[in-house]
């Protein structure tokens, strides 16, 4: 009647298992399941970072440009200060730049001390007061030199990687850079209106 022994049974499911180990259809398919996520998250791991670098060096390039320019002029006005917004948002063409933070400021380097000249923010503002001491790098410590300080800094999410797993601290980074630039002249920058 077909009953089956117990060695029986143990000889059948051997035979399967034999059989299954030595059939390798599928194989390939099985791996690429488990190696497909990893890979997919390397890849936007990957263009995740290529799009903050390229966000970064923006801000690096947009600071840099904004210092040399205005060290370029014997004098600056709150009008002409705030026209580098429009310098730093061409620079951040096609990624947009709306929520862009600017300061920028005016140091006399004494023999002892760095002061500060003037300053002035995108939203018409004194970062720091006028007069009031301010460090900067020990090489630009050069008395009797005028120096020009700007401060770039734009916020910037992170757009794919683990949109649900990570914590808003971690997908929302500031990316900000600074740039020390010598009065062209050597002389004094001024701002009438700061």
């Amino acid at each position: 009647m077909g009953w089956t022994t117990p060695s029986g049974i143990v000889r059948k499911a051997s035979k399967v298992a034999a059989r299954l180990w030595r059939d390798r259809q599928g194989v390939g398919a099985v791996e690429f399941a488990l190696i497909a996520p990893l890979l997919l998250m390397i890849y936007i791991t990957v263009f995740e970072l290529t799009i903050g670098l390229s966000v970064s060096k923006r801000v690096a390039r947009a600071s840099g440009a904004i210092a040399d320019l205005v060290t370029q002029q014997p004098s600056v006005s709150k009008s002409s200060l705030a026209e580098m917004m429009n310098v730093a948002q061409s620079i951040f063409v096609p990624y947009g730049a709306s929520d862009i933070s600017l300061d920028i400021t005016g140091i006399k380097v004494g023999s002892s001390s760095s002061t500060v000249a003037w300053s002035w923010n995108e939203a018409g503002d004194k970062p720091y007061g006028t007069g009031s001491l301010i460090d900067i790098p020990t090489q630009m410590k050069v008395p009797d030199s005028f120096i020009v300080h700007a401060e770039l800094s734009i916020p910037h999410r992170l757009l794919m990687f683990m949109p649900g797993l990570l914590p808003s601290e971690v997908r929302d980074i500031t990316i900000r850079r600074d740039y020390y630039f010598r009065s062209r002249s050597g002389k004094e920058i001024t701002c009438a209106d700061c």
